[in-house]
Parts: structure tokens; sequence; C-alpha cells
């Protein structure tokens, strides 16, 4: 997949479990409960790879806003951080969270577009979560989880795009509508209730019930492909007909992103999003992408504090500015 590698960002493969039972994480009757699911998942992970735990209360609330800008964890693990973990692979692409919206949360993620990719990794695990767990299920409703949308398969397939092109040409609301009728959802940059920034779109399944797993793979994948290649004709035709301005614009963006003294969050998230898009059209040049597209995430609040430990005497803005800075002198150059 690597001609998408410029319009996908990555793929995630979710999958929402309960145990059979026990309430769900806001009607837990006790700590034994959570205790109970943490201890049983955390003892099954070890069985297939060496997971991190990490149990919420023991962090600081920034250091969950960090992981979450990551796009590690959620915002709801966060709201039940007093008995919520995670359990963290080596490689950080995986993750299952603890006590969450659901009992447990498996999600899998991969680099550019291949859903079957974190899928097939995810199923060897949760086949061994099913057998070691008496799992909620229902032989019409399927797995049953806190939101009805995840009945069913439980599952969320979902790919992050960069669609600046057809946000350039104001198709974007064609492409909501699209999606819609297809019964996906497209999100922000931040899932669920989040807009969208930085040209950072996830587009997912709506729902699971009455799919099987490859049904919802494919039809995702399907008006991911197509969605790609309106992105790809979007961008020749602004190279043609708009080549001045997008090149000027571009390079407008790495000048401020190079020599700024202040910087806010969202002003950083649109920038960057118009350096990657110059080099997508080959005005610049991004030495290492992925580098790259970490300072989406080191640029925001929660990590910027993590990197500089405290503010103390200097403005986020400020900071912010300091750091993009200098990693987009290193990383960035003019064609």
């Amino acid at each position: 997949m690597e001609e998408f590698d410029n319009i996908a960002i990555s793929s995630r493969i979710r999958l929402a479990r309960n145990v059979d039972g026990l309430k769900f994480y806001t009607k837990l009757d006790s700590d034994i409960d959570a205790n109970y699911i943490t201890n049983a998942v955390i003892k099954t992970l070890e069985k297939f790879e060496v997971f991190s735990h990490i149990r919420l209360s023991d962090c600081t609330l920034n250091e969950c806003n960090a992981m979450f800008e990551k796009h590690l964890i959620s915002r709801e693990l966060i709201e039940n951080k007093d008995i919520s973990s995670l359990a963290i692979s080596e490689d950080e692409k995986f993750v299952v969270m603890i006590n969450e919206e659901d009992h447990i949360r498996e999600q899998c993620m991969e680099n550019g577009f291949n859903l079957y990719k974190p899928y097939r990794r995810l199923s060897k695990i949760d086949d061994e979560i099913l057998r070691s767990l008496p799992i909620a299920f229902d032989s019409e409703l399927g797995f049953i989880t806190a939101s009805p949308s995840n009945l069913g398969t439980g599952m969320r397939a979902s790919v992050m795009l960069f669609l600046p092109a057809l946000e350039w040409q104001g198709q974007m609301e064609i492409i909501y509508q699209s999606a819609k009728e297809e019964e996906l959802t497209i999100r922000g940059i931040y899932g669920e209730g989040s807009r969208a920034k930085g040209s950072l779109y996830q587009i997912s399944n709506q729902g699971s019930l009455g799919y099987s797993e490859d049904e919802i793979i494919d039809k995702v994948s399907q008006f991911i492909y197509d969605v790609i290649e309106k992105e790809k004709r979007a961008r020749e035709e602004i190279l043609l007909q708009e080549y001045d301005k997008v090149k000027d614009k571009t390079l407008r963006s790495f000048g401020i992103l190079s020599n700024c003294h202040s910087l806010e969050e969202d002003e950083m998230l649109s920038l960057l999003a118009d350096v990657k898009f110059g080099a997508s059209l080959e005005f610049l040049n991004i030495k290492d992408d992925k580098k790259f597209m970490k300072l989406f995430y080191e640029g925001a609040e929660a990590n910027l504090k993590e990197i500089f430990d405290f503010f103390e005497n200097k403005k986020e803005n400020i900071l912010r500015a300091e750091y993009i800075s200098t990693e987009v002198k290193n990383l960035v150059q003019r064609r």
C-alpha cells in the first residue's frame, strides 16, 4: 500500500468485550470486580508477548492526556481513571483498555492502509480472551456492549486519512454524505465527538450488528479506496489549476513554522498539514515522515508538558514554537 502512504496515515481495529454477569463499568459493584477483570486480562496477555501494564490511578492527569493525544487511550478511560488501566505492547501498536466504556477494549494499529494486518494480530489475542473469560454474548445480538452501535461483532475498523486537497476543493461535505449513505462515520483527529484538525479524518463503520468481521473490513476498505482516489485526483487538479497559489501557501506555512516565536496548538496543526501537503506535491522534502507525523501530537499541550516537564517561566505557545520550529528545520527542506 506504499502508493497510499501520503494519504492513509494509519489503520486500526478495535474490539469491544464485556464479562458476562458483571455490570458495565459505571455500575460495577466493587473494586473487586474491576480488579478481577484487570488481572484476568493481564494474565491472558502474558501468554502472547510483552505488555506493560499501566494503572491510570498511578498516572497524573497530564500523563493520561498525553497518551490520549498519542491515540493510545480514550477519553472514557481517563474519566474512569480510579478503576481503569491499560496494557500496551512494546511497539505501542497493540493496546488493551480495561474498564473503559466496556470492560475490555482491544485495539491494534498499523501504519498506512491495511486493516487486515492489525486484525490478524488482534484476533489471536481476542480468541484467547474469549477462552479465558466468560464474555457476554447473545445468539441474536452478538457481543453485548455498552453502546448499541457495537452490538454484533463489537468491531470498529477505522483508517486515519490525510485529505488536504479535498478540503481545498470544498468536497468534504460530499464525502461526509457518501459515508452516511454507506453506514460509515467520519470523525476528527481525536475520534468520537472531535472535529477535524490538520486535514486528518478517521473513517470507520457506524455499526457492526448483522455484519461479519471480514464484511466490515471489506466495506470500510472499499470506501477508503474510493476516498483515496478522490484525494489523488484532487491533488492533480490543484497542481494543474492552482499551482502558484498552493505552492505559495505551503511554502509560507513552512516559513512560519521555521521562524515563529509563538504558536497556538490549532494553528500548529493547520501549518503542519500545509507542510505535509506541500511535500506530497513535491514543493518540500520531509526527510523522515514518521518523525514529522509525531509533531502533530508532540506539540499538543499534554505532550509538550511531558517534553519540557513544566513550563515555569515560559508560556506554552512560546515553548511550542521553539520546539516545533527546531524540529521542522531539521526534518524539512525546500526542493
